[in-house]
C-alpha cells in the first residue's frame, strides 16, 4: 500500500521558514515601534503611539523633512540611472553584435569589488580636494591651482554621482534582457511598412522595451530607499539619507522604539512602491500588440 505524501509536506516548511525570516523582523519592529518593547533600561513598555503620532504629524519633525528629501534623490538617481542605462542596454543589443556578451562582462565587472570600497574610493581618490577630478581641473587650468571644487565631495552632487555609478551597470541588464529577447521581425516589418528609424524605435522597440524599463527602474528605486553607506562617505553631516537617520537610532544613538517607526514607514512606502510599479509591469507584459503602420 503505497503512502501518498501530498505536495504541502514539501512545500510548507520553506515557505514557514521564509515568513518566519521576512515577517519576523518587522514583526519584532512594530513591537518596537509601538512601545510594546524597549531596548531602554528603566522605560516602561505599553502600547503606545505616541512616536507614531510625533512622526506623522509632529510640527516641524526633522525626520519626515528627512524621509521626502531622501525620495526626492531616490526618483532622481532612478530616472537618470534608467535614461542613462537605455542606450548602453540598446547598443549591447543592437549594435555590439558578436561582441556583446564580452562588453557585458566588462559592464558587470565593477560588481566584482567590494560596493564600500567603490564608495571609498570616489571619497578618498576621486572627489576629495586632492583628488584625480580636482588634478584635471587644475591641469587644465579650468580652476586656479590649489583651489578644489567645493562642491565635489559631502553635498547632494556627491551623493547623486555616486549612486548614479553604482547602478547604472546594474539596472541595464534587464533592459538587455528585454531587447535580446525581442521579436526582431516586428522591427523588420516597421521598417518593410515605411517607418524610419525613430518611429520604429518609438513605436515598437520602447514600447516592447517597457517591461525592463520598469524593472530596471524598481531595481534602483527600491533599494536607494534606504540607502546609508553612500551618504555616509560622500554625502557629510548635513546630506544623511533617511537611511542613515534609521542606521543613527539603532547604533549611534539607540532608540530603537523610534527606529522602528522609521523603519516600519520606510517599509511601507517600499511595499506601496513595488504594488504601484508591479501593476504598471505586468500591465506591460500583458499588452495586446504594438501598432507599427503610421
Amino acid at each position: 500500500m503505497r503512502v501518498r505524501i501530498g505536495q504541502g509536506v514539501f512545500v510548507t516548511p520553506p515557505l514557514v521558514l521564509v515568513l518566519l525570516l521576512l515577517l519576523g523582523p518587522v514583526v519584532l519592529l512594530s513591537l518596537y515601534s509601538l512601545n510594546v518593547r524597549t531596548n531602554i533600561p528603566g522605560v516602561p513598555t505599553g502600547v503606545s503611539a505616541a512616536n507614531w503620532k510625533d512622526f506623522l504629524t509632529g510640527h516641524g519633525n526633522p525626520f519626515r523633512a528627512r524621509f521626502f528629501y531622501s525620495m526626492k534623490i531616490t526618483l532622481l538617481v532612478s530616472a537618470t540611472a534608467t535614461a542613462a542605462a537605455y542606450p548602453l542596454a540598446y547598443y549591447l543589443a543592437f549594435i555590439a553584435r558578436r561582441f556583446r556578451y564580452v562588453l557585458l562582462l566588462l559592464l558587470i565587472t565593477p560588481f566584482f569589488t567590494s560596493y564600500l570600497l567603490r564608495i571609498v574610493a570616489w571619497a578618498d581618490v576621486m572627489l576629495n580636494d586632492n583628488g584625480v577630478v580636482n588634478h584635471v581641473f587644475w591641469a587644465l587650468h579650468l580652476r586656479p591651482q590649489g583651489d578644489p571644487v567645493s562642491w565635489l565631495l559631502y553635498s547632494n552632487f556627491s551623493i547623486f554621482l555616486v549612486l548614479f555609478y553604482s547602478w547604472v551597470p546594474f539596472v541595464s541588464l534587464p533592459i538587455f534582457a528585454v531587447l535580446e529577447n525581442m521579436d526582431h521581425r516586428l522591427i523588420e516589418a516597421a521598417t518593410d511598412l515605411g517607418a524610419n528609424r525613430f518611429i520604429t524605435f518609438w513605436r515598437v522597440t520602447f514600447p516592447l522595451s517597457l517591461p525592463g524599463v520598469i524593472a530596471a527602474f524598481v531595481f534602483v528605486l527600491i533599494p536607494t530607499t534606504g540607502e546609508f553607506i553612500a551618504p555616509l562617505y560622500v554625502g557629510g553631516p548635513g546630506n544623511q539619507l533617511f537611511g542613515n537617520e534609521i542606521q543613527a537610532f539603532f547604533g549611534d544613538s539607540p532608540n530603537w522604539n523610534y527606529g522602528a517607526v522609521l523603519a516600519i514607514a520606510l517599509i511601507g512606502v517600499v511595499l506601496v512602491l513595488m504594488l504601484v510599479f508591479g501593476r504598471f509591469l505586468d500591465t506591460d507584459l500583458r499588452q495586446p500588440g504594438v501598432e507599427v503602420g503610421p
